[in-house]
């Protein structure tokens, strides 16, 4: 039930933001009564995600902008390509930010960390999503081979690792250049990839 609930919420909040993109695509700054209407959700609901309209627009502007690169990386993916490099691709295509994109990463965290957290934003992620799909596409080859309980604990180990906190990490509490950042994050998915896939097939070998 609980992962119904998750996945719906990750749903809504990604038609909010692909509305937002899109109306922003057409040149014009939108109202939240023009975001609501096109996402067919209630200016309340909008609201909920997204407790400021700035940062429902950064948001919108930061995946417009990074999206193409990350879904080029993924489709170049061919039929029987290993996972770990997979993953690799869609790291390198993660981390690989214009100066641009990162100030507006920096602001959207910013702006999702500062937010007063209310009872009922528990479980509703506040950013994210579209990194989680990007995580679950990469690791696709791998998803038979692990139990629900591995493959979730994987997509969010990994999460930790690519992304705008993994970068700014990187950046300002290791003072890693952007290339040396990005191996990093490397190093660090195929690290974990190679690390699930052995605790499954020990599992499998010695079940309890």
């Amino acid at each position: 039930m609980r992962a119904g609930r998750v996945a719906q919420r990750r749903r809504t909040r990604k038609a909010i933001v692909d509305a937002t993109i899109e109306l922003l695509a057409r040149g014009a700054t939108p109202s939240v009564n023009d975001v609501a209407a096109a996402a067919d959700v209630s200016r309340r609901t909008v609201y909920l995600y997204f407790p400021t309209f700035d940062q429902l627009l950064i948001d919108a502007t930061v995946g417009a902008l990074s999206q193409p690169a990350v879904e080029r990386a993924l489709s170049r993916a061919v039929p029987g390509q290993d996972e770990e490099a997979r993953v690799e691709d869609m790291a390198r295509a993660m981390q690989r930010v214009t100066p641009e994109i990162e100030r507006l990463g920096r602001s959207l965290i910013r702006l999702t960390v500062d937010a007063d957290e209310r009872p009922s934003d528990h479980g509703k992620p506040r950013r994210g999503y579209r990194r989680l799909e990007w995580i679950e596409s990469a690791l696709a080859p791998c998803r038979a081979r692990l139990d629900s309980s591995s493959w979730r604990r994987l997509v969010c180990a990994m999460a930790m690792v690519v992304g705008w906190e993994a970068l700014i990490v990187q950046k300002d509490v290791c003072g890693l250049s952007a290339s040396e950042g990005e191996d990093l994050s490397v190093w660090a998915a195929r690290t974990l990839v190679r690390a699930a896939l052995h605790e499954a097939r020990h599992q499998s070998r010695h079940p309890r």
